[in-house]
């Protein structure tokens, strides 16, 4: 087990650093990282392999704090990736024909499902339903994979079908955030008639986004003749209360009974992690992907925005497809995008962090289709 670095000094909370020193990390992501431990009211600061910056502070990162810091969780309120194991055998899997039958994940719950479902959830009258049952854009997806070196704790077997959902409260955590007051740049004190306010709009977005994930998995598997059963939700963007402290996670995923989905790239392998829990300074927290290496806007000048390139990306090196109908956004997100999985996999391991129980290979990665 390797022994974080932790920086303390001039900073207000010491930061721990759960990378090596060959690890790539850019120095703007780290920056970051130190500029978070000088807030006021700051205790604690964990930084994961998977590290980048972000807009109001670093992407794979968890934050504690005696305050309560809305921009460190951001507007995807309740982000997270859940994983579903389901009951179709390999062999009956037609690619072709589940990417046709997958298109139904475009039209998102009816709403009078949508009403239902929020009104059993306790939801009615706290968060809209718009959108319920939709992916989004960015980073989010669904993605079928096939299971392969699967451990006997993880539940799976070799050649197992799975659903990896990506995807958070859509337009409700931005309308949260964005419908904020200015006090929340110094942070809200928990007790403050704000921060309960920014709680209770927050908590309803995360169950919300629990929702939305279940529902994007129950569709897919609709589609595909098949039924889901659920291995793990992680959700790696939201406060909690910690230790007598708000523990904020933004990109950095809190267990589910000790399970965390480690996400690869469409043309990557993820993992299902088992996460002990045993290094304190990691803020019972760990990576939840492999991380972006380039962000979106330089990616439009790494790969050539031409169709025979475009198609190429529709395509992933284990012989899968990806299913983008946005040019723009199929670029933004292409594999080169982001770092090497294995290499987080590797610093979380060197950590103790955590220990891989089975590698999923992707097989269809769905954005959006035509019709959306």
């Amino acid at each position: 087990m390797g022994t974080p670095i932790t920086r303390e000094g001039r900073l207000r909370a010491p930061v721990s650093q759960f990378y090596q020193s060959t690890t790539w990390i850019e120095g703007r992501a780290e920056d970051q990282l130190a500029e978070t431990a000088r807030w006021p009211g700051m205790v604690a600061v964990a930084g994961f392999p998977d590290l980048h910056p972000g807009r109001y502070g670093p992407v794979g990162a968890a934050f504690l704090a005696d305050r309560i810091w809305p921009q460190l969780v951001g507007p995807d309120i309740g982000c997270g990736m859940a994983l579903y194991r389901l009951d179709l055998p390999r062999h009956r899997l037609k690619l072709d024909k589940a990417v046709r039958r997958l298109a139904a994940l475009d039209q998102g719950a009816e709403a009078d499902e949508a009403a239902a479902r929020l009104a059993a959830a306790g939801l009615s009258g706290l968060i809209g339903a718009e959108g319920l049952g939709t992916i989004g854009g960015g980073n989010h997806f669904c993605e079928l994979q096939q299971v392969e070196e699967a451990d006997a704790a993880s539940g799976l077997k070799d050649g197992d079908l799975c659903l990896l959902v990506h995807s958070g409260s859509r337009s409700r955590g931005a309308a949260v955030f964005e419908g904020l007051d200015q006090a929340w740049k110094q942070g809200y004190a928990p007790d403050a008639q704000a921060g309960r306010d920014y709680l209770a709009l927050h908590d309803a977005a995360v169950i919300w986004a629990r929702l939305n994930r279940a529902l994007i998995a129950e569709r897919a598997a609709l589609a595909l003749g098949a039924e889901a059963r659920l291995i793990c939700d992680a959700v790696h963007n939201h406060v909690v209360p910690h230790q007598g402290h708000w523990l904020h996670r933004k990109g950095a995923a809190a267990p589910d009974l000790g399970l965390v989905p480690l996400a690869g790239s469409r043309d990557a392998p993820s993992y299902l992690l088992s996460v002990p829990d045993l290094v304190p300074e990691a803020l019972a927290s760990v990576s939840h992907g492999a991380g972006r290496r380039y962000d979106r806007s330089s990616m439009h000048g790494r790969i050539r925005k031409e169709r025979s390139v475009l198609t190429q990306l529709t395509r992933n090196r284990f012989g899968g497809r990806v299913v983008c109908a946005d040019p723009d956004l199929l670029l933004e997100e292409a594999g080169t995008a982001y770092k090497r999985p294995e290499s987080v996999l590797a610093d979380l391991q060197h950590f103790g962090l955590a220990r891989p129980l089975a590698r999923l290979i992707p097989l269809i990665t769905w954005k959006k289709g035509e019709a959306a």
